[in-house]
This record gives structure tokens, sequence and C-alpha cells, in this order.
């Protein structure tokens, strides 16, 4: 059976990601990081996302992050409550970078076909390795970088909601039957989604919007 390495984070595009690789054929192993995130709660959903998708394998890999710029690790950084222009303090740099490399040897070591990542590039906080470039760059740089690809054989990376508008990701996670309900999706770490953060608007006015379109 094909294998694939899954990073789920806990919210509702990884939880989405790792169904469609599921449904793709792939026998799924689940990556999820607690990195210095202030939300640590999403690390408890995340563990609910791979029981629900019967992951073959689910690890939590510790690794601190602190140390780097962002208001989701670093405590004297608020999370911001409002949108704003250019990239947001949220932003962790590199993360994505840090999360796949080593998601590609993970994937080497099982010996997986492919790594899916949740990232989106239409209702995103303007972070730049969620563009499609960063994958198309990333995707090159595995082709070169391991021992599988050395033997022509290929480790795909595959963002399968790059092009979707969070309205879509939702209306197409409910049609594949996920609960919604084991996802978290907020910055901060109370307990209930602040509903104030970047992430909590993003979350909300889809649900809003496919609401309506519903009435």
């Amino acid at each position: 059976m094909k294998k694939a390495v899954c990073l789920v984070s806990g919210g509702i595009d990884s939880f989405l990601t790792a169904k469609i690789a599921k449904d793709y054929g792939y026998e799924i192993y689940c990556l999820t990081f607690d990195y210095g995130q202030k939300a640590k709660k999403e690390i408890i959903y995340a563990k609910k996302i791979a029981k629900f998708l019967n992951a073959k394998e689910h690890i939590i890999l510790k690794i601190n992050l602190s140390f780097l710029k962002s208001a989701l690790t670093r405590k004297e950084i608020k999370i911001p409550e409002r949108k704003t222009s250019g990239i947001p303090s949220t932003y962790v740099p590199a993360r994505n970078t840090i999360f796949i490399s080593i998601a590609l040897g993970y994937a080497e070591t099982i010996n997986a076909d492919a790594i899916f990542i949740g990232v989106n590039y239409i209702d995103f906080s303007g972070y730049p390795d969620c563009r499609p470039i960063y994958i198309k760059r990333f995707q090159k740089l595995i082709d070169v970088a391991t021992k599988k690809s050395l033997k022509g054989e290929k480790i795909k990376l595959i963002a399968p909601l790059l092009n979707l508008s969070k309205v879509e990701i939702i209306k197409k996670a409910i049609s594949l039957g996920l609960d919604l309900s084991i996802t978290w999706s907020c910055y901060k770490n109370g307990k209930k989604m602040c509903g104030k953060c970047p992430s909590c608007r993003i979350r909300e006015e889809a649900m809003k919007k496919i609401k309506n379109l519903s009435q």
C-alpha cells in the first residue's frame, strides 16, 4: 500500500488534507509538531484527528521554535485581533520549511511516496511559505535531496487545498463526513476558540457564508 506523511496541526485544513490522502489510497502517517506554540490545545485536536482517520502512526515531535520572532511563539508579542497589511506577526519564520524537511526525513524512513500539507493560498494570512511557487520550488529540492530520488523514484509534495477558498474547504470537509468539532483553529489556548484572532475570524466568516448559502 502507498504511504503518505500527513502534516496534521489540529485544524480543518490539515484534517481535510489527511482525509484526501487517505481517499487517494495512501496509508497515512500523521506528523504533528509541538514547537513552542501558544495554542498547545491544537495538539490535543491533532490526536483526535489521527484517531478519527485511523492513522497507521501518529508522531508528535517536540521542537523548540520559541526563539523565532512570532506572535505564535513569543510571550511578549500579542496575538493580533485585527487584520493587518503585509506579513502579519503570526508568521513563524521558515516554519513550513522546517516542518516539511522533517516530514521528508520521516517519509524516507518509512519509504513513503508522498507528503501532504494543508497550506492554502486563497484565504491565508500572507505567509510566504503558503504560495504555489513555494510548493513547486520545494518539490524541486526534494527531487535532488533524497536517496529515493537518486534511484529514480519520487516523493511527491502534495498540497490539495492550495487554490481553495476557506468556504470551499469547509464545504468539502463536511461533504466527506469530517467531524469539525474535533478541530482547533484558534491561535490562543483558551477553553474555547477566541473568535477574535485572524484564524478564528477566517473560520467564522466562512461558516457564516456557508450558512447564508444554504438558506
